[in-house]
């Protein structure tokens, strides 16, 4: 009895030992990825497209200042649940690697117990016996001979893990071109909204003018009516446009990912890009289609899917295995010998399938379908990335356009300000054609800033759709500050009214 606690006492240590020994391979293994399946930009971070460094997160942004557009990027990048998502899926493509790889190594299993073997033959007169010892074994398997299995499931892994990493980039780049067109959406709104208060407050002044006119009896109560219903129209054009602001905010705060309650401000001027050309087309095309992040990332998942049925074929096939064994005092479940033994097996084996009931026949089947289903995935994929492309193309080509255009019609209201101006102080104009002047200013002065809202959002949107927007991208975007009236009714302020 005296030897039954020693021999638990050391079993309990063999075991406690190979179990820290097991935790502390898995934490190392873990830790130091033996099998060198953990992309470096796991570790460095992936910078975006052309870029050197990787966007810092979180970011640190004071709300009291205005927003731009570099500091809404940052925050959707680091905030996105898309973009953590993708990362956390070439995670585990790296683990489906790894698993993989492994397969070409041998596997060790080992286990120690004790046992406690008592026999009795009741009313036999046979005395019993009785057997106490510990037992321990070790088992070595590998695999060293198949029919490619091994080596499809490899490269379907690699496959995947580049799919996983180009699908990564994928998202970033809608990403962006969400971020982008909810920011210069809250800006044109924002503008939008600053004309059609300035509108308001000119046919405010028009309607004082009007009525002080009236009760000279310069005017009919016509001409003051006219001016009501031009302030009501006003205010209701106002009020649209406020409502459309706020609107525009909340998607904003809602991509950048950063609480409801966020109170964003937004700069008084609007970024110019630097140049104003539109990359042709058809070359934008043959890019695309061969480097764009979505479409190669589908290619992948499609090589992959042809790997699969080369694993279901070979599922079925021969292979060899080699194992070699050892145990001390009796194998696993058998009764412990009286006296102390130690076994070793050494053997080859082959496996053969008899029949499997065709259960590999449909595992091939379903494998053909799946690659079948990657490639009409792969059709839609290039389908609908450049139709985004031509789409994005025709908005940068037209909101170039619009600008130019805009650009006139400001340069030219401009001009008929200063005509009226002149008219003005020789006394050939009142004061209700010079209100009027300046309405049309301000509603140029809207369609300025909106179109060039629309161009800075459309180029960088089609930078986005050919998957080639960066952060470098985003920085050239300067502030220039445009020679208007910020308040066009600063003209008659500076003059008393006949």
């Amino acid at each position: 009895m005296n030897g039954k606690p020693n021999g638990f006492v050391v079993v309990n240590v063999c075991a406690t030992g190979m179990l820290l020994i097991m935790l502390l391979w898995i934490v190392d293994a873990w830790a130091f990825d033996p099998l060198f399946t953990m992309p470096d930009v796991i570790k460095e971070g992936k910078p975006l497209p052309g870029d050197t460094e990787t966007v810092k997160c979180p970011p640190l942004k004071d709300f009291s200042m205005p927003l731009e557009l570099g500091e809404a990027v940052d925050l959707g990048l680091c905030n996105n649940p898309q973009i953590k998502g993708a990362w956390a899926e070439i995670k585990v493509q790296a683990g489906a690697v790894g698993e993989a790889r492994a397969a070409y190594l041998p596997t060790l299993n080992a286990g120690a117990g004790y046992i406690d073997d008592r026999i009795r033959y009741p009313g036999s007169g046979i005395s019993g016996s009785t057997v106490d010892a510990p037992f321990f074994y070790g088992a070595l398997t590998w695999r060293i001979f198949d029919f490619g299995g091994r080596g499809a499931n490899r490269q379907a892994a690699n496959k995947l893990l580049t799919a996983a990493l180009l699908n990564h980039n994928n998202i970033i780049q809608k990403t962006l071109s969400g971020l982008i067109q909810a920011y210069f959406d809250a800006l044109t709104t924002k503008a939008v909204l600053k004309a059609k208060t300035q509108n308001e407050e000119i046919a405010q002044k028009t309607l004082e003018v009007a009525q002080r006119r009236e009760a000279k009896g310069m005017i009919a109560r016509n001409d003051t009516l006219q001016a009501v219903t031009a302030l009501a129209k006003a205010s209701l054009g106002k009020n649209r446009a406020q409502g459309a602001y706020h609107k525009a905010i909340s998607v904003l705060v809602y991509s950048m990912g950063v609480p409801s309650q966020t109170s964003v401000l937004l700069p008084d001027d609007l970024g110019k890009m630097t140049g104003q050309e539109v990359t042709d087309l058809d070359a934008l095309i043959a890019d695309v289609q061969k480097n764009h992040p979505a479409i190669r990332a589908s290619r992948e998942q499609l090589d992959a899917a042809r790997h699969r049925v080369t694993i279901a074929k070979s599922e079925g096939l021969p292979s060899i295995d080699f194992s070699a064994n050892y145990y001390r005092n009796g194998r696993p479940g058998q009764s412990t010998n009286v006296s102390r033994s130690e076994e070793t097996t050494v053997g080859l084996t082959l496996n053969i399938t008899i029949f499997d009931g065709f259960s590999r026949a449909y595992k091939i089947q379903e494998a053909k379908a799946q690659v079948e289903q990657r490639e009409a995935e792969l059709q839609d994929v290039e389908h609908q990335t450049l139709m985004d492309l031509i789409k994005t193309h025709a908005d940068a080509i037209s909101a170039l356009h619009n600008l130019q255009a805009a650009d006139a019609l400001f340069k030219a209201a401009l001009d008929s300000l200063a005509s009226s101006q002149r008219k003005y102080e020789k006394g050939a104009a009142d004061t209700l054609e010079m209100l009027n002047v300046q309405s049309a200013l301000a509603d140029a002065q809207m369609e300025h800033i909106s179109c060039q809202a629309d161009w800075n959002s459309a180029r960088l949107r089609l930078l986005a759709s050919a998957g080639k927007l960066n952060r470098a991208a985003v920085d050239k975007q300067t502030i220039i500050k445009t020679d208007v009236l910020d308040n066009p009714q600063t003209f008659l302020d500076q003059r008393k009214p006949p």
